[in-house]
């Protein structure tokens, strides 16, 4: 063999040992695909309801209101590779993106999951509160502390997770009713705050402190809860985020009036959900919609802010429809089964 060709040769060896090594190089990109989907008029598989509800009528419910779900694969601390990325780009049931949209900087993959804990935690709370909202059933405030900062007046005297429900006297249901009333007391006044800690009363005396701001304070950081009339237990395993408030809302309104919102249909849908029952928009919108189709569904409530890039990878045979708030996606379901009414399709 002459010269030229030993050198063509090793020149080709080494270079398809450099592509082999570059494709396995990991990269700082995360790949999405279809997740399950859960039924959540269904059970969770183990025969328990994933929606549940104790203490108030319910009513049986047939067709299928899913959530649907995303799952990843890369992450900080377990990146995927070139060659995977590029299968990824070249599929359409994969969408690659960037690690930082699913990994912030300077958050750990364990803290993104917490926070996913959290929002999914949030998201049941936001949807108990608006399908009863949208029924017309009270849901009162109430009023929980975060946390207690320190070298504060209430460090010490008060606790995370205790429940303010007075000051001086006054009943307080929300947190601008805790701040009016501490606002009245001024600097150097004295508080007394009427807890509820684990169930039972308790009095803290404290004197006000001057916040950065001027205003009297005590030290405490608030949040609003809500003290539902009757419970409400969504059982949904290690799911984590918020998009699925949608269809835990529409499951207990179905489940809390007579009749079947869906008709028998098999409607799937994806949105986050306030407590004031506004849809707002979600990541991963075509993956969500593949695994709804796969699954048998032949509707799908789309987020209005997410109708355009649903529309340009919508599976054949899923009709999206637009859902602005519950309310509005109650009448759209309602339409559907009826067949009268407008039912408002998903628009670029």
């Amino acid at each position: 063999m002459s010269r030229r060709a030993v050198t063509l040769a090793c020149a080709s060896c080494l270079l398809l040992v450099l592509a082999v090594v570059g494709a396995l190089l990991p990269v700082p990109y995360v790949a999405l695909y279809p997740g399950p989907t859960a039924n959540t008029l269904g059970d969770n598989g183990k025969g328990v309801p994933l929606v549940q509800i104790d203490g108030r009528q319910t009513y049986p419910a047939d067709g299928h209101l899913n959530f649907t779900t995303v799952t990843y694969r890369g992450g900080p601390e377990a990146r995927i590779d070139l060659f995977t990325a590029l299968r990824g780009w070249l599929s359409a049931d994969t969408a690659i993106v960037p690690e930082e949209t699913i990994f912030p900087k300077h958050e750990s993959q364990q803290q993104v999951d917490a926070e996913n804990t959290r929002q999914m935690q949030d998201s049941q709370e936001n949807a108990e509160a608006a399908a009863l909202h949208e029924l017309g059933i009270a849901v009162p405030t109430r009023v929980v502390v975060n946390s207690v900062q320190p070298n504060m007046p209430a460090s010490g005297k008060i606790q995370p997770n205790d429940e303010i429900t007075s000051v001086n006297g006054v009943q307080t249901g929300t947190v601008d009713k805790v701040k009016a009333e501490t606002g009245r007391i001024g600097v150097g006044g004295k508080a007394e705050i009427g807890l509820l800690r684990a169930g039972k009363p308790v009095r803290v005396t404290l004197t006000t402190a001057k916040g950065q701001d001027g205003k009297p304070v005590v030290g405490v950081v608030l949040a609003e809860a809500y003290r539902f009339p009757f419970k409400i237990n969504i059982s949904v395993g290690d799911i984590g985020g918020p998009s699925a408030g949608l269809m835990f809302s529409l499951s207990i309104v179905d489940k809390l009036t007579p009749g079947s919102l869906t008709g028998g249909k098999f409607v799937a849908g994806t949105g986050t959900i306030s407590p004031e029952g506004q849809v707002g928009p979600i990541g991963g919108i075509q993956q969500k919609m593949i695994a709804a189709r796969r699954a048998g569904a032949t509707v799908f409530l789309t987020p209005k802010d997410n109708c355009a890039e649903a529309l340009s990878a919508r599976p054949s045979g899923l009709r999206l429809v637009r859902a602005d708030t519950l309310h509005g996606a109650v009448q759209s379901l309602n339409a559907l089964t009826s067949g009268k009414g407008d039912v408002p399709a998903c628009s670029k």
